[in-house]
């Protein structure tokens, strides 16, 4: 990464300094009738070209804006897909805050989440049970099984 970072830099700097001393040292170019004629026509060319190039970026911003909403919407349906829930999560949230039933809630099972919440997690004991269930793997997600298990 800092290979690329580096050059990159390189090739702007470079880009810089030869521009600049193009600039320093302009070159006299004769002008001919044709070149009046390619000058007079270019003014209305060069606006064309700028409308017809926003055009475009405004096209790609859209398309863009497009891809990257449906990669998000994608993202999100294989995650609820998957259920997402990983056991060493459920295990820290059983070890930190398991007298409010956390975990519980985390996993799916909101009303015995609510219940350890009410009795600080059955004075302490039914955290206790909940997190050994945890390491053991015998307390599954309400969806199914663990995405990642220890």
């Amino acid at each position: 990464m800092k290979k690329i970072i580096f050059t990159l830099l390189t090739a702007v700097l470079i880009t810089l300094t030869f521009n600049q001393t193009r600039a320093a040292f302009p070159v006299a170019q004769k002008t001919n009738d044709a070149s009046k004629i390619i000058n007079t026509v270019t003014p209305v060319t060069v606006e064309e070209k700028v409308a017809s190039t926003e055009a475009v970026k405004e096209n790609l911003k859209a398309d863009t804006k497009k891809k990257v909403k449906k990669e998000k919407k994608s993202f999100v349906e294989r995650v609820m897909a998957a259920g997402g829930k990983s056991q060493l999560v459920a295990l820290l949230l059983a070890f930190f805050v398991g007298g409010l039933g956390i975990h519980r809630f985390y996993l799916g099972y909101t009303w015995q989440g609510v219940v350890q919440l009410l009795t600080l997690g059955g004075c302490g004991i039914w955290s206790l049970i909940d997190f050994i269930r945890i390491i053991l793997g015998d307390l599954q997600p309400k969806n199914g099984p663990y995405d990642k298990t220890l």
